[in-house]
């Protein structure tokens, strides 16, 4: 399957069963929209599935990890080797995002689309998978030359898109998220961040990693350096990914093709998931509609990408970390609008007068 053909194939989420769910909150034994966000959340779950009896029993993240070239440039306070320890920490599931995983009765879905480390699949530990789909070992450093061609631009997207389409097609997911993992993918989503929602490099870049003063004006230096030397168009999201992007960012925009492909909402995390959340808007703007965001991160850049999309983050805790955590601790807030909607009785339900509230 190509990516234009799964881009044609995402539909609107139902506008008459986001009516009905409408209705049905206005009734419910509460003061009207009394519980607030969670009531949106509810009839947007209602209109994704096209259905008012929401169930949601399967849920995974979907952590996509790949090097970046551009970590030659002194942009991130841990060296490039991190990436492949913290694969394996996520393999043994004591990584913050397995933990998080697993609190909420969610799989852990690993894959190398684009690291340099040389690593075996494992069989499954407890529920985390690991598989290895490289589109190649690592981007180039953009800030010398294009990050990657175009074509492994588009196999990044369309080799998310595999991952996450298989495992919901065979587990029967209904509920998924997107996390990320590689040293200095905060100076990649940065660039596609700031050159899609064309906001200036200074306020969409942040210390990532807690860098120092210094490296932090270098970074902004390197991204600013790549954006004018490749000039990538703001409108053409394989051209971003290939001149600027990272391959763990184009999985992440297919893995949100999936989710849309298949009906299913998909919780993004930060900043680098939301990197992958503009590709994949850019791509097909209709897939915003099956897009939640999990949480505010504390990278300036994040709440400038979520104001471009126009989502709502779900949490605000001052979270950095990435991985997919934001996300995954938003799923049980997700399932308590579903809860909501559908257990709650309505006042003739419930045969409570409305008056008496």
């Amino acid at each position: 399957m190509k990516v234009e053909e799964i881009l044609s194939k995402i539909v609107p989420i139902n506008e008459e069963i986001y009516k009905q769910a409408n209705q049905r909150t206005s009734k419910l034994i509460m003061p009207y929209r009394a519980m607030g966000y969670l009531n949106d959340i509810s009839e947007q779950l209602c209109a994704i599935y096209s259905s008012m009896s929401l169930k949601i029993e399967n849920k995974a993240v979907f952590v996509m990890a790949a090097d970046h070239g551009v970590a030659e440039e002194d942009v991130s306070a841990y060296p490039q080797q991190v990436t492949c320890e913290m694969i394996k920490a996520f393999i043994k599931g004591n990584a913050t995002i397995t933990v998080l995983a697993r609190l909420n009765n969610c799989s852990t879905i690993v894959a190398d689309v684009g690291t340099k480390c040389d690593l075996s699949e494992k069989e499954p530990i407890g529920q985390n998978q690991f598989i290895i789909k490289k589109v190649k070992n690592g981007t180039n450093n953009f800030a010398k030359q294009p990050a990657m061609t175009k074509e492994e631009a588009y196999n990044s997207i369309l080799t998310g898109f595999k991952i996450a389409d298989e495992y919901i097609t065979s587990k029967k997911l209904n509920l998924i998220a997107t996390g990320d993992m590689g040293i200095a993918n905060t100076t990649a989503a940065s660039a596609v961040g700031a050159c899609i929602t064309k906001n200036n490099v200074e306020l969409i870049t942040g210390r990532g990693t807690l860098i120092t003063d210094d490296t932090l004006e270098n970074k902004i230096a390197i991204i600013k350096k790549s954006l004018n030397l490749h000039n990538p168009s703001p409108n053409d999201p394989i051209d971003v990914l290939s001149k600027v992007g990272g391959l763990e960012i184009g999985a992440i925009a297919g893995v949100i093709l999936a989710a849309c492909y298949n009906k299913i909402p998909v919780v993004i995390d930060g900043l680098i998931s939301t990197a992958g959340a503009l590709l994949a808007y850019k791509l097909n703007p209709l897939t915003k509609q099956y897009m939640f965001a999990g949480h505010l991160s504390y990278e300036p850049g994040h709440s400038l990408m979520l104001s471009y999309l126009g989502l709502r983050p779900i949490l605000q805790l001052d979270m950095r970390l990435g991985e997919g955590s934001g996300a995954v601790l938003a799923m049980p807030i997700i399932e308590a609008a579903a809860k909501i909607i559908t257990q709650v009785a309505t006042f003739d339900e419930a045969q409570v007068t409305k008056s008496s509230l």
